[in-house]
């Protein structure tokens, strides 16, 4: 059974960061004027500050303040996409994404991966191993377009044998005019939950584990 789940990893409500920066802001505003009164108070009465120099002070404090108000405005900026983002992931669960790797489970005899092609290829092979790097199935895709060319697996060796479900590894080779190239490999995995944390949504993706947001490629 999938589970669908969203976990947090303490991230800070925008609201609450906005009002922690707020105070910051108000907290060291209040330490820089205090000590320029104490400053003005306390001058040499024979030589004391100069217009220039207040005006000069006084421009710091308005520098420092602006400063403290832009980090605050951004840091519930950051909080508010990251709660965005973590609603948007969560609909995601139960769905089957595509992301990069080399990994293809076989599930009930079927399994489904998918590779890029950069340009158009006269042939395309498909080399299948298991989990001690041996091969198990040599597939030839024929020609193909330039794109995602995705493929299915029967979950059988080259001797026509079925092979028990799990995970295994594949990679792909390209051939156009002679030239042999290793286009990019990419997997599908089913979404099971969604972990959120200080930088964002993390996917639990079926035996693939966890995938950040910005590594998928397509959902399905």
């Amino acid at each position: 059974m999938i589970s669908s789940t969203v976990t947090s990893n303490t991230v800070t409500p925008p609201a609450s960061a906005a009002a922690t920066a707020s105070s910051a802001a108000s907290d060291a505003q209040n330490r820089f004027l205090k000590l320029l009164v104490t400053q003005m108070q306390n001058q040499d009465p024979l030589n004391p500050m100069d217009n220039a120099q207040v005006t000069s002070q006084m421009a710091q404090l308005s520098t420092v303040s602006g400063i403290d108000r832009l980090n605050a405005t951004l840091t519930a900026l950051s909080s508010s996409m990251i709660a965005s983002q973590s609603l948007q992931a969560a609909s995601m669960i139960g769905h089957v994404v595509m992301v990069p790797g080399n990994q293809v489970d076989l599930t009930n005899g079927k399994g489904m991966a998918a590779l890029n092609l950069t340009q158009p290829a006269d042939s395309v092979s498909i080399t299948i191993t298991d989990a001690s790097g041996s091969v198990v199935r040599n597939m030839q895709l024929g020609n193909q377009t330039s794109g995602t060319v995705p493929f299915q697996w029967d979950g059988m060796n080259d001797s026509g044998q079925q092979l028990p479900d799990g995970s295994y590894k594949f990679s792909a080779t390209a051939q156009l005019a002679g030239v042999k190239s290793s286009p990019a490999t990419m997997s599908y995995g089913l979404v099971n939950s969604v972990i959120q944390g200080t930088q964002g949504a993390t996917l639990s993706v079926g035996q693939l584990g966890a995938v950040s947001m910005a590594s998928v490629i397509q959902i399905l």
